[in-house]
């Protein structure tokens, strides 16, 4: 059973990720260090995760095809998730759900799935009415996901190096219809 807490989710700009750069390093670092598979391995530096945010995020932002959501507890950064809606002509009415992060030390308290809550919102607000994301096949946000709706299109054996290892993850390509 997850503890529900009080967290505020902003919807960041392109300036806001700047001046909080440091903080999204730090939460994708501990995230990475806590095992989680979401496209980086060990060992992750402040220079690749800083990097990540700089380099893949920051001009998706800014080329206006990418929403970026915080969630805050206090002013600390306690998770982050984001909407890619850049598509192609004839994928208007998709999006795809990317690198839902919740710090371990704020884990089990609802976050994650206030993150995703406001994400299906923006995706409505935006006319896009099928989501797709990916995960782990067994990871601990497989389960969350279904909870919300989110149903299993099929499993990809051998999908991506694991965190921590040299063994290949297989990975759950989900989708869910708003």
């Amino acid at each position: 059973m997850s503890q529900t807490t009080v967290c505020t989710i902003a919807t960041f700009t392109a300036d806001d990720l700047l001046r909080h750069l440091p903080e999204l390093g730090a939460l994708l670092r501990a995230c990475v260090h806590d095992g989680a598979s979401v496209g980086f391995v060990m060992p992750c530096d402040v220079e690749e995760s800083e990097g990540f945010w700089r380099g893949k995020v920051l001009p998706s932002m800014r080329a206006g095809g990418l929403v970026l959501l915080v969630a805050r507890q206090g002013e600390t950064i306690a998770g982050t998730v984001q909407l890619d809606y850049d598509t192609m002509p004839n994928q208007q009415h998709r999006a795809e759900v990317r690198k839902l992060l919740v710090h371990p030390g704020f884990r089990r308290q609802g976050i994650a799935r206030a993150l995703m809550t406001e994400l299906e919102r923006h995706a409505s607000a935006l006319q896009r009415n099928l989501l797709t994301l990916d995960t782990r096949t067994g990871d601990h946000a497989e389960p969350l996901y279904t909870e919300l709706g989110y149903r299993t299109a099929g499993v990809i054996p051998g999908y991506a190096r694991g965190t921590h290892t040299h063994e290949f993850d297989a990975t759950t390509i989900m989708f869910k219809a708003l």
